[in-house]
């Protein structure tokens, strides 16, 4: 029964975020296709918007088909968690966590699907297995610090407002502090 439910969590999630990638790259299903999108990307922050679509739907496209199939697992996973993270981030952040709010309950939703799905693995009926593929190490470990150099690529004005907000907050509290503490004796 485990083999059958690791195979519908990947259906459904690598399946939808297929979809979701197709929306982005090709207007499919209803979706606003690269200049949509992209126009969207550029009024969150994400600059030059077109491009940033490319790699955001490319990457739900080919993440959500390898963790579809169960092929070269953990990458599929892996990969997906890039554009959930950015999402949250950039559209979901300042709200609450619910969707009828705009909030970041469906990234929150993949990225928990995308964890479950690198550590028990693709299960028993899946590419990898059929074909005996077990993914080196080393793969997955190029495929971890990818997605965490294209976050942090996408997210460097956050982070960056976030450090500035932290030294300003810093040189307040020691602007308040006397110069120099008494000692104790």
């Amino acid at each position: 029964m485990t083999g059958i439910a690791l195979l519908l969590l990947r259906l459904v999630n690598g399946g939808l975020l297929v979809g979701h990638g197709a929306q982005k790259l090709f207007g499919a299903f209803g979706g606003k296709g690269l200049t949509g999108t992209g126009q969207s990307f550029g009024k969150l922050g994400l600059e030059p918007g077109r491009e940033w679509a490319q790699v955001a739907g490319a990457t739900e496209t080919a993440g959500g088909g390898l963790t579809a199939l169960g092929f070269l697992s953990p990458i599929g996973p892996i990969i997906t968690t890039a554009p959930m993270i950015v999402a949250w981030r950039k559209k979901h952040g300042d709200k609450p966590i619910w969707i009828n709010q705009g909030g970041a309950e469906l990234p929150l939703t993949n990225l928990t699907i995308a964890a479950a799905l690198i550590l028990a693995g693709p299960g028993p009926i899946s590419i990898d297995r059929l074909l005996g593929i077990k993914t080196p190490w080393w793969l997955s470990l190029l495929a971890i610090v990818g997605t965490a150099t294209g976050i942090v690529i996408a997210l460097g004005d956050d982070i960056h407002e976030a450090a500035e907000a932290i030294n300003r907050r810093e040189a307040a509290t020691d602007s308040r502090m006397p110069e120099e503490l008494p000692v104790a004796r």
